[in-house]
């Protein structure tokens, strides 16, 4: 099979498309030819060595996978071949197929696209576990989602929204605001042109927010703490501005101020049951239209470079999808040539 392969830690440019054996299913394994591959900020970190996770080399990057079974294990009773599925993966998704523990895959609906299946799984999932069962949002609440037009961020947009709490969309351009705007957002603050702290004093009266949604971190987040109310929760979810943000713990002795680590990834694999019902609310919320994940871009997997380079640099809006069993009309006629 093609697949991408880092073979040592280092600039996304040793990245390359290669040729790798076909997977086979270990105990309480399936495999899953991969229709689509969401792009996450983890995935180039994981590369440069920069991620908290070191995957074993060689590895293809990839977390988040949409597809359809090919061969399970003997001891996996609860899919075959032929089911639609997503699955979370972790690493391994920028491949023609992947092997996938089974606890983390899911049925999808024949409705249900694989781009936008692939669009969900991490930054839906991680958007829910964080509101609901990190933060404990409630109706009512204010929520500040910083990065709010990327895959994270505009997942907790919409989320935050339909479980009944005031938006306070921030990006950096006017145009990635519309899309969270288009997604639930109550108001917007464009963060490089517009003072974030006074701009939250000026829209919650003064208050503050009861939640701060951050997946970006570096020098915004000690405006963005400033921002929250007394008894406010801050989210750490990730820091793809590059830096990781000292706290000023006085701020949290005065203010009451609760700091919560998120990751996702972790809490899915301790807690696979309770994974499992969030993943399957998602879905349900999916099937209703309540929420919709953007596929803001698809590239084929010859492509990955310019896909993965676009989502390191944050040009993108929403979320970049791969597609693995696609090849780009250049590379088709590089195989014709040399057939």
């Amino acid at each position: 099979m093609k697949a991408v392969l880092c073979r040592n830690f280092g600039p996304l440019s040793d990245l390359r498309l290669s040729e790798a054996d076909n997977p086979s299913p270990k105990a309480g394994e399936v495999v899953v030819r991969v229709e689509a591959c969401g792009i996450n900020f983890y995935d180039g970190l994981a590369v440069q060595g920069k991620y908290q996770t070191k995957p074993a080399l060689p590895f293809s990057p990839g977390g988040e996978i949409a597809g359809v079974v090919t061969e399970a294990a003997h001891d996996v009773t609860s899919l075959k071949p032929g089911d639609r599925v997503l699955a979370f993966t972790g690493f391994g998704g920028y491949a023609e197929y992947a092997a996938v523990d089974s606890a983390n895959v899911f049925p999808l609906p024949d409705e249900t696209d694989f781009d936008k299946a692939a669009a969900l799984m991490i930054g839906h999932a991680t958007a829910h576990h964080t509101l609901k069962e990190r933060a404990g949002i409630l109706p009512g609440d204010n929520v500040l989602v910083l990065g709010a037009a990327g895959g994270v961020g505009l997942a907790a947009v919409e989320i935050a929204a339909l479980l009944g709490g005031n938006v306070i969309a921030a990006a950096s351009t006017a145009e990635k605001l519309k899309l969270a705007k288009s997604r639930g957002a109550s108001d917007c603050i464009d963060y490089s042109s517009e003072d974030l702290r006074s701009r939250v004093k000026e829209l919650t009266g003064g208050r503050g927010v009861d939640i701060v949604v951050d997946p970006v971190g570096g020098d915004l987040a000690a405006a963005a703490l400033r921002c929250l109310a007394t008894g406010g929760r801050y989210m750490v979810i990730g820091f793809a501005a590059g830096d990781i943000p000292s706290v000023a713990f006085n701020q949290l002795l005065l203010k009451q101020i609760s700091v919560v680590g998120v990751l996702w990834g972790a809490y899915a694999k301790a807690n696979p049951d309770l994974n499992k019902a969030n993943i399957a609310e998602l879905m349900e919320w999916l099937a209703a239209g309540r929420i919709r994940p953007h596929v803001a871009e698809t590239w084929p997997l010859d492509r990955f470079s310019e896909a993965l380079g676009r989502v390191m640099r944050r040009e993108a809006r929403g979320k970049v999808v791969i597609r693995p069993q696609e090849r780009s009309a250049e590379q088709l006629q590089d195989v014709r040539e040399s057939a």
